[in-house]
This record gives structure tokens, sequence and C-alpha cells, in this order.
């Protein structure tokens, strides 16, 4: 009976000791709010660069060239622990982010919101709550208007924490001053211009000259627009469109001031205007869009040997919204949930959160994620596309939260695509545009809700 009592209490403590390990022990963060440091161990994971390890990566939205990924992620972490390798996975184009996800295994997925949602659905994303408390991750050194939009993403639905927030993606204006100078045209200012501002700068500029056509302005159009006033497409409750608000109706009516330029819309009817269209055609005298949609791409660019005459300006807005500026969309990452390095990659997340990681992120023209205003003055220093435009501009103004995206936005948006089209090309007149796209996206919600459920 005595030994039996003896064996039982060995074994007590030997769980205590193992329960202690596995809650973390007093393993803890680096000074600089990075993964967890030498007590890795004791705390119940595997440190980070102990043994050779190849973390794959895959990007299912937005724009990562592999100048930023080898830059921001890759060689950073090669650099800090050698035994790491972290490989990108670059499918075949035309591969839906859900057929990659079915045949692939990436640890760490990067995300937008122009993705969230539909990998939610996949239930690739691993709750990262259990691994922030593991290894003591601070999450108070995030921007809120960057960590809020995330948590909102899964509020209500056990708020699982399912990605951290990378980098903000702010809107500025680029603009040619080429195309400028050569029309006598003032460029605009490094203090936030007004649309009629912006308006009476883009009438002057778009023109055609000794046969070659000029585009004074390129903004995203409806849903560039939108995301000045934090408009979101869907009701949240209904699901139903929420297109008809006075302030839409404000954003169609700027839309269609923009077309209606002389000589906007092209004889063969071209109405649409994107990069392409302003660092290669250089056709395009300004465009408000995000940082990240152009930097990285005209860095390559410039690495082929492609240069042309730039700058930054703030992003506009509408006279009563001057000090604001468009959506800071959030740029995350996230550890897949069938990972078989769960501990690992949310190491490395941690580290590229951590001041250097995130300094060699605003160095190389993102704005970072945690709370470090010192940051922003070192921002695009280390980028040679960046040297000498005015990049103090993309901090002018305060960007607004990203809206909740609902669950079946991302399907419906090609009806914003095709309420841009009606206004510049086929006619319509704002209350008609607006009335056509609520009526086509009302029928695809009760479609959605057959396909994809309710959300």
């Amino acid at each position: 009976m005595k030994k039996l009592t003896m064996a039982f209490h060995l074994i007590l403590l030997t769980s205590l000791l193992a329960a202690c390990s596995k809650d973390g022990g007093d393993g803890g963060k680096t000074a600089d709010g990075g993964a967890a440091g030498k007590a890795g161990e004791s705390a119940g994971y595997k440190k980070l660069g102990d043994e050779p390890l190849k973390l794959t990566f895959f990007n299912t939205s937005g724009t990562f060239p592999d100048v930023e990924f080898n830059t921001l992620i890759a060689a950073p972490i090669k650099a800090k622990y050698p035994n790491v390798t972290i490989e990108r996975i670059t499918p075949a184009a035309q591969t839906t982010n859900e057929e990659v996800l079915s045949t692939y295994t990436p640890d760490i997925i990067y995300s937008s919101s122009s993705s969230h949602q539909r990998i939610i659905r996949t239930g690739a994303y691993e709750d990262l709550r259990p691994l922030i408390k593991l290894h003591k991750f601070d999450e108070s050194r995030i921007k809120p208007i960057l960590y809020d939009y995330i948590k909102e993403i899964t509020k209500g639905k056990g708020d699982a924490v399912i990605a951290i927030p990378f980098n903000a993606n702010q809107h500025v204006l680029y603009y040619n001053k080429d195309i400028f100078d050569k029309f006598g045209v003032p460029y605009p200012t490094s203090k936030q211009q007004t649309w009629d501002e912006i308006l009476d700068a883009a009438r002057k500029l778009t023109r055609t000259d000794n046969g070659s056509r000029y585009i004074g302005l390129s903004v995203d159009n409806l849903t560039g627009l939108a995301k000045g006033l934090g408009l979101p497409y869907l009701d949240r409750e209904t699901g139903k469109a929420a297109l008809d608000t006075p302030a839409w109706r404000r954003i169609f009516e700027l839309n269609k001031k923009i077309f209606e330029l002389p000589g906007y819309v092209a004889p063969d009817k071209k109405w649409n205007y994107g990069r392409e269209e302003f660092y290669k055609d250089q056709k395009v005298a300004m465009r408000v869009t995000w940082l990240a949609n152009m930097v990285g791409p005209m860095e390559e660019l410039r690495q082929q040997g492609v240069e042309f005459n730039w700058d930054i300006a703030p992003a506009p807005n509408f006279s009563d919204q001057l000090g604001k500026t468009r959506e800071a969309q959030i740029h995350s990452l996230s550890v897949n949930s069938k990972s078989k390095h769960k501990d690992e990659a949310f190491q490395v997340i941690a580290e590229i959160l951590s001041n250097d990681g995130q300094r060699i992120l605003a160095r190389n023209g993102r704005v970072p994620a945690i709370i470090n205003p010192e940051l922003n003055k070192e921002y695009g220093l280390d980028i040679p596309v960046l040297k000498g435009k005015s990049v103090q501009n993309a901090f002018v103004g305060e960007p607004l939260q990203e809206h909740y995206i609902h669950p079946y936005e991302l399907e419906i948006g090609k009806r914003l695509e095709e309420a841009a089209a009606d206004l510049a090309i086929n006619g319509l007149d704002v209350n008609s545009a607006i009335r056509k796209a609520t009526e086509a996206i009302n029928k695809d919600v009760e479609t959605l809700k057959t396909t994809i459920g309710n959300p």
C-alpha cells in the first residue's frame, strides 16, 4: 500500500511538472516583443533555429512580389536563424486559394481582406490564442485599427484570433511629374487636398497630345472611393445590399464626375485605368491607391531598368473629411491549422513583428503594424525606388479602420465593377446604377445563402 501511495505521488508530481511546462512555465518574450527567448524549451515548445527547419509560405491575396518576400521575410529570418528557411509556394496561374490549400500545407499564410473570409471557410486558419499565450506575445504593441479589424472578423463565433497584422496598407496619391510638367499643371501638394481640387487638375491632364492619350486620374473606382468613407457593401445583419444611402450616393456621384471628364472614356469605350497604365504605360497622371499595390512592383520595374519621374502626395478626400484618409487595409500572417510546425511558424511571425522585423518592413516601403512612431521616420530609407520621394506624405491624414468584410462581400464585389461600367459607358444615372446594383446584389445574396450558407 505504501509503494502504491508513493507511486501515485510520483505520477502526480510528474503530471504537475508537465502541466507547468505546457502552460508556459517561465518562458518570456524578448525585450522587443518578438518570439520567446532562451527559456523556449522549458516553456513547452521547441526553440526556433535549434534544428534545421523549412517552413512554407503562401500568399492568398494582395500584392507581394518576390523582391518583398525575400527582403521582408525570407532573408531576415535566415540571417537571424541560419537553420531556418522560409520557402514560398508559387502555384500555377489561375489556381484558386482553395485548390492550393487542399493540395499543399503551407505553414504560414499571408492574407488580406481580399481573402480572409474565403480562407476562414477552408478551415486553414489556426486559432492563435493558445500560441499567443504560450509564447507570451505582446498584443498591446499592435495598432488597434489593425488588430480590432482582425478580431471583428470572428466576433461572436468563438472569437478566435485567426491572424496577426503584418503591415498597414495605407493609401496615397501617386503622380507622374513628367505629365504634370508636359501640360504645365502644378503638382499635388503635401497638404491633403479635396476631391474638387484634384478633379480640377485631372481635367487639365486628361487630353490627347500627338496621338497619345493621357488620363488625369485613376481612383480604383467605386470600391476605392468608398474606402474614403469606410463604407460596407452589405448590411451586417441582413446581408442585403447597403448601397442605397447618402454616403454611397456621394461616392457614385464622385465616380460619375470622374468618368465625365472630357476624354476620360476612350473612343473604344475603355474606362478603367490602373497600375499598368500608371507605371508601365506612363499615361496616367495621378493614381490614388494602396502603398503595397505600387511600391514593390515599381521596385521590381526599377531593377529591370525602367524608371520615370514620379512622387507621392496625401490621398485626397471630401472637404468635410479632410484629416482622414482611406481605410488601412490589413495584411496579416497566420499559422495553418494543419501545419506540423505551428510553434515554429508562430515564432517566425513573432520575429517579423519584433521591433527589428518591423524596422526592416518600414525601411523597405511597408507601414509597420506595431505602435512605434519612430519607425515612420525611417519609412522607405532602404528601398531604392523611394529614394528622393516625398514618403512622409504617406502619413498625412488619419487612416480609417477597414470596414467589416461580410462573408458574402468578396463574392458580390463584381457588382460594384458593373455599376462603375454603368456610370462610365452604359449611360445610367446615379440612382439607376444604385438601384440596378442593389437588385443584382440581393439576388446574389439569396444564391450565396444556399451555396455558402448563412454567415
